[in-house]
């Protein structure tokens, strides 16, 4: 298949190029430079040039807190970006899969979220996700839909990088632990994207490590399996406040995955544990922080 990778330079999509590419498939991963979400003709021009079988949209504007000041510009990548690559997906009858997030639900109760239980999300971000996913439906119904959450991998910035970076100076760490849901290593993820291209079992799906948690169990099994001493000091949100409300239930239920006979992902720290092997590796071959 050829199949193009939007965000490809990100975490998400780093880890799908490659593991796309391991299975044997054409494919270009592009960024957002190469490929501009907000430019409809610059869009189209990048889908139609590479005539893909299939699109892993991975691009989004991600930075939740600063969302909330600069909604227009959340808006035009997410939505109204989304737009644009749904419609040039159709144009060139291309199979879509988005990339979505459990910000599109209000966060309220305990019980995971079905895939079809009541949106209200509640910041700019969550909105504009919501929006694109509701593009992707309008235009190209036949596509996957894959909400994620708490993403982690080797190719960006991340709260378990943030973590152990902490660790290097602190002995004590304070981390929210009223908000659980589950983490999602991108390495597994790719690999179940990369199952879901290769077959038309379209539909909304969740996506996640298996296994909930909070941010603050999170923080001490990265500490745990990476030898770190640093505590860490349960606090409520209160006591870090955000300029985006954050949902205190990011869990998702999986069973759309059981019924499509897709393999869910990993537990969460299992995915922790090969994660930290990655950094380490990645650490012996350049340096990296």
């Amino acid at each position: 298949m050829k199949i193009l990778v939007t965000g490809a330079t990100g975490q998400l999509g780093h880890d799908c190029v490659l593991a796309l590419r391991e299975r044997g498939h054409e494919v270009r991963g592009v960024s957002s430079r190469e490929c501009p979400l907000t430019d409809e003709r610059a869009v189209h021009s990048c889908i139609e040039a590479f005539r893909p079988n299939a699109v892993i949209h991975a691009a989004a504007y991600t930075a939740v807190d600063k969302a909330e000041d600069e909604p227009a510009l959340c808006m035009a990548v997410n939505a109204t970006g989304t737009e644009h690559v749904a419609a040039a997906c159709r144009a060139a009858g291309a199979t879509l899969l988005y990339i979505s997030t459990d910000y599109v639900f209000p966060g309220t109760g305990t019980a995971a979220y079905e895939v079809g239980a009541e949106k209200g999300p509640l910041n700019v971000y969550g909105k504009s996700k919501l929006a694109g996913e509701e593009a992707v439906m309008r235009l190209c119904p036949q596509s996957f839909i894959v909400r994620i959450s708490w993403v982690f991998g080797i190719g960006g910035k991340n709260f378990i990088r943030t973590m152990l970076k902490l660790a290097e100076t602190h002995e004590e760490v304070s981390v929210v632990d009223d908000q659980v849901g589950s983490p999602t290593y991108t390495r597994d993820l790719s690999n179940l994207l990369a199952d879901m291209i290769e077959t038309r079992r379209f539909g909304i799906y969740h996506a996640t490590n298996e296994g909930f948690c909070s941010w603050a169990e999170v923080a001490a099994e990265a500490f745990r399996q990476a030898g770190r001493k640093t505590r860490v000091i349960p606090v409520p949100s209160t006591a870090y406040p955000t300029k985006a409300k954050r949902p205190r239930n990011s869990r998702l239920k999986k069973d759309s995955l059981d019924r499509a006979n897709f393999s869910r992902l990993p537990r969460w720290k299992d995915a922790i544990g090969r994660y930290l092997i990655e950094l380490s590796e990645a650490r012996g071959l350049d340096g990296a922080d």
